[in-house]
C-alpha cells in the first residue's frame, strides 16, 4: 500500500511538471467523483462493519464444519455473499478452516461467493450499472459459485 502511494505521488509530480493545468484539472475531477460517491461508500462501510462485528470464527465453524452437511454449502454461500474480506485475509482464513475440518468444496463456495457476489456493495454497483444488471450479475455469480463448489467436491473426491 505504501509503495502504491509513493508511486502515485511520484507520477502525479511528473504529470504536474509536464502539464500543470491538466494535472490540477484531473485532481479536481477525481476529487469531485470521490465526493459524489462518498455518501454511498460510507453507508456500505457502516453496513460492512456491523455485519463483520457479528460474524465470528466460532460462528463460521458452527455453520461450515463437517457436521453441517448440505447446510455448510448454503452457509458458505450466504456468508461469502455478505462478507467483504480481502484475499490476503481470506486465504489464510480458508487454510485455518480446512485444518479445522471444513471441506475444500465448502471453502471453494465460500471464496467464490466472497470474491464474486457482493450483497453489501449492491448500492454502489447499482449506481453505476443499474439495479437490474447488478441483480442479474449477483444471481449468476451466486449460482456459479454453487456449481464451482459442486465440481470441486466431485473432482476432489475422485482424485
Amino acid at each position: 500500500m505504501i509503495a502504491m502511494l509513493i508511486i502515485t505521488a511520484a507520477l502525479t509530480f511528473v504529470s504536474f511538471m509536464v502539464d500543470r493545468k491538466k494535472t490540477i484539472k484531473g485532481i479536481k475531477k477525481g476529487l469531485m467523483q470521490f465526493l459524489k460517491i462518498l455518501p454511498t461508500l460510507l453507508s456500505v462501510i457502516v453496513i460492512i462493519s456491523i455485519v463483520l462485528y457479528f460474524v465470528s470464527d466460532k460462528f463460521l465453524m458452527g455453520y461450515l464444519g463437517k457436521g453441517a452437511g448440505l447446510g455448510a454449502y448454503i452457509s458458505a454461500a450466504a456468508i461469502g455473499s455478505i462478507s467483504l474480506i480481502p484475499g490476503f485475509i481470506v486465504y489464510p482464513l480458508a487454510g485455518i478452516l480446512v485444518k479445522s475440518g471444513v471441506s475444500y468444496a465448502v471453502i471453494a463456495v465460500f471464496i467464490t461467493t466472497l470474491m464474486m457476489v457482493g450483497i453489501l456493495t449492491i448500492p454502489i454497483e447499482a449506481r453505476y450499472f443499474g439495479l437490474k444488471t447488478t441483480i442479474i450479475r449477483n444471481a449468476l455469480s451466486f449460482f456459479g459459485a454453487i456449481i464451482v463448489g459442486t465440481l470441486m467436491a466431485f473432482t476432489y473426491y475422485l482424485m
